[in-house]
């Protein structure tokens, strides 16, 4: 028996997403787990929920997701990117409102390198005259 879902991946700093939605009543299960034990805290469960409810379709889509690399925010923008590119595939209609939500552009942000010579990417040692 072969499944229908649509497939979307996130990124985000060094997290990549790679998240299914299939037809069901609205679980969210994230690499095992249900998002409620692993994201404990509201901003989290927040951004991984808010592409299902700008578009309506929290309790029309089970979404199951493996997600690996970064720390829990980078994780969790990367879970929310994934869902939005899925809803789009899902259906086109949700693409504006995604869009104006900005939930389908790729947050750029990341890192910045450690540079020679200095102690940290900008941090400089401390300059002393004589």
């Amino acid at each position: 028996m072969e499944e229908h879902y649509f497939y979307g991946t996130g990124r985000r700093k060094t997290s990549v997403a790679r998240v299914r939605l299939l037809p069901g009543k609205g679980a969210i299960v994230i690499n095992g787990t249900p998002y409620e034990e692993l994201f404990t805290r509201t901003e989290y469960r927040r951004a991984i929920t808010k592409p299902l409810i700008v578009t309506d379709s929290m309790n029309r889509f089970n979404v199951v997701v493996k997600v690996e690399g970064g720390g829990i925010t980078g994780q969790a923008a990367a879970i929310s990117h994934g869902i939005a590119r899925a809803l789009v595939q899902a259906n086109q209609e949700n693409k504006l409102k995604l869009r104006q939500g900005g939930l389908l552009t790729r947050d750029p942000r990341a890192k910045e390198r450690k540079k020679a010579g200095l102690r940290r990417a900008r941090k400089a040692p401390q300059y002393t005259k004589r």
